[in-house]
């Protein structure tokens, strides 16, 4: 299964109780993690969890604006200092590639570890911590990408009274059959795995949307999937008051595509700091247009909320925020 920390859910600029974007999903391997951009103060957040930096396997940045990407040469270096020296893998667009080279160069930087960084706009699909990542793109004011993980486990099943029907008592030839290997018996006899054994194929898929104004883009990423994260920085009267300029999803569009692609679960995020807990104008406005397009399990992420996405497909919280004012 796939579990997923919050890290920041504020859009552009940070509020006294959520920081600018950013979330951890570990992977199902160990204590492997994969971060999906890295926006100032990043690292401050992770002490607060039980995330290491030198378990994460990869980073994925959305796009090149502060409020996703200003994190990151700090998060780098502190994984240095602490000890890091297994390969890193950075996907991003070529432009936050550019900005980190000089920040690297100008504050002289030093990695022991290997960092491989690869522009998302040339890379389909990567492999790490037994898992395939894949980029999408958007429609922003800057190139942006989502990206889809996943994690397929096939589970082998012996079908025991079959094997005790061919004369084949339970020793080291069960495991040759459940491991995929021919066997053959002493009179001759060849017993295939495909008849003895039963495969149960689990898949989980989780997409992560950068910001974008038109949710649509991600239909085929969306495709298999049972969890869509998604920027949701307004509300469709705000976005509309505000105008096309900042490109961003209302929380009537993206519940509208979540409902259309019949995704089980949906998470928003990135909220517009006009958005607050408590006050005039709330989060729970965003919640109420929502949910009158989407039916499904709708949940409005909160900094340092962490989430399960179970064998039956459902996303659930496992632990909410309990750091007051940002931590």
């Amino acid at each position: 299964m796939f579990k997923m920390t919050f890290l920041g859910t504020s859009s552009g600029v940070p509020t006294k109780t959520r920081n600018v974007s950013a979330l951890a999903i570990q992977t199902g391997q160990g204590r492997d993690w994969v971060l999906f951009d890295c926006g100032e103060a990043t690292q401050h957040r992770l002490l607060h969890t039980p995330l290491s930096v030198r378990d994460l396997t990869a980073i994925c940045i959305t796009h090149v604006h502060g409020d996703h990407c200003y994190g990151l040469p700090g998060l780098l270096a502190s994984a240095a200092m602490n000890g890091r020296r297994e390969p890193l893998l950075l996907l991003a667009p070529k432009a936050v590639l550019r900005w980190l080279d000089a920040t690297i160069e100008c504050s002289e930087l030093f990695l022991p570890y290997p960092l491989e960084c690869r522009d998302v706009a040339e890379v389909s699909v990567a492999e790490v911590s037994g898992c395939t990542l894949s980029a999408h793109r958007l429609s922003h004011r800057v190139e942006s990408h989502g990206y889809a993980i996943e994690r397929v486990v096939v589970h082998a099943s012996l079908r025991a009274e079959a094997l005790r029907a061919a004369g084949l008592a339970p020793g080291p030839d069960w495991k040759r059959l459940q491991a995929g290997e021919t066997v053959t018996l002493p009179d001759g006899r060849v017993l295939a795995p495909a008849d003895f054994v039963e495969q149960r194929r689990e898949c989980w898929r989780v997409v992560v949307g950068g910001d974008n104004d038109d949710p649509g883009l991600l239909a085929d990423a969306c495709r298999g999937a049972q969890l869509l994260v998604h920027e949701t920085t307004y509300t469709e009267e705000a976005l509309q008051r505000i105008g096309p300029g900042p490109m961003h999803s209302s929380a009537a569009r993206v519940a509208r595509f979540a409902a259309a692609a019949g995704l089980p679960n949906l998470i928003m995020t990135h909220f517009s700091p006009r958005y607050q807990d408590e006050g005039p104008t709330t989060v729970a406005e965003l919640a109420q247009e929502a949910r009158a397009e989407y039916s499904g399990n709708l949940l409005l992420a909160r900094d340092f909320d962490r989430y399960e996405l179970g064998r039956d497909g459902v996303v659930r919280l496992v632990a909410e925020a309990t750091i007051a004012n940002g931590g």
